[in-house]
């Protein structure tokens, strides 16, 4: 199931169409054919390939004749996953024979781990081909700590920070990127603090909740002024989580109590589905079952 993280990136690319042949030429150092005009058509690929191979995003390069000069395929990954050492060919492959003309893979991978590992080359067979995918992973993308490089170059920032932003610099370019949303709608500039947010770990987190709150209060604020009620909601959300939490917890250990002392034995399946279930109305059903059950079965009915 695709996260807010894999759609947002992916949106990133879709509402910025030159993006991608942009840092293909600026951090690849890839010879861009001259082309003046990026298109998303991802629409296309259905055609080309089966239904069990779908790329987040194919955007087209074509010249000022119009000619077809390069076919890019976007993908976002956030785990590994083997299968993709096998359909990152295809798309290549098919895209380029269909089109008639260069394709390249662009995995776009935040994960350092995964980055390294997107980025192996995929052999064909015994050696006699193989695909190299592009990884824009923290090893490629910049950390941006410059305003004006963040103002000019604001999704680039945005990926700065959802890369390094736990890192040894990581507030600084957390900040940088921020204060560079506020050249964006909101509707985007949220979408992509969002993305941010999700990125950071806690310590970063509480680091930037209180360098946010220590501005307000000095009247320094430099930040879109939605950053401080997306941070709070978090913190609520968070809130909120640990209460459910706390309460499924106390459920489960109730449940596990009156069946012990009712005598039913639990299997090593059955004790596993119940330290797993995390819908409290099931919860609650099961303990109203402890009452005259003589077996776990009837009990988790």
């Amino acid at each position: 199931m695709p996260t807010l993280e894999h759609n947002a990136l992916v949106e990133m690319f879709r509402d910025q169409p030159a993006l991608a042949p942009r840092l293909l030429a600026t951090l690849f150092h890839v010879e861009v054919p001259p082309h003046v005009s990026a298109a998303v058509v991802e629409s296309s690929l259905d055609q080309l390939i089966p239904v069990e191979f779908r790329a987040d995003l194919v955007l087209e390069l074509r010249d000022a004749s119009g000619t077809l000069v390069l076919a890019i395929v976007i993908e976002v990954q956030r785990d590994m996953d083997p299968n993709k050492k096998f359909s990152w060919p295809t798309y290549v492959t098919v895209v380029r024979a269909k089109k008639r003309c260069r394709t390249v893979v662009l995995v776009v991978a935040p994960d350092a781990g995964v980055a390294a590992w997107a980025a192996e080359s995929i052999d064909l067979g015994l050696g006699l081909g193989h695909v190299a995918p592009l990884v824009l992973g923290p090893a490629v993308v910049p950390e941006i700590t410059d305003p004006v490089d963040a103002e000019a170059e604001t999704e680039l920032a945005v990926l700065s920070a959802v890369a390094h932003g736990n890192g040894p610099n990581g507030l600084a370019v957390v900040l940088t990127a921020l204060v560079a949303l506020g050249r964006l709608d909101q509707e985007h500039a949220m979408v992509y603090f969002q993305l941010i947010w999700n990125a950071l770990r806690e310590p970063m987190r509480q680091a930037l909740e209180a360098l946010v709150m220590e501005r307000q209060i000095e009247g320094e604020a430099t930040f879109p002024p939605f950053v401080q009620k997306l941070i709070d909601r978090g913190k609520l959300e968070g809130e909120l989580k640990g209460m459910r939490e706390g309460e499924l917890k106390g459920k489960r250990d109730t449940l596990l109590r009156l069946l012990a002392r009712a005598g039913i034995v639990l299997t090593e399946n059955e004790s596993a589905r119940i330290q797993a279930c995390a819908d409290i109305a099931t919860l609650d059903r099961w303990l109203d079952n402890v009452l005259g059950a003589k077996t776990a079965a009837e009990v988790l009915s």
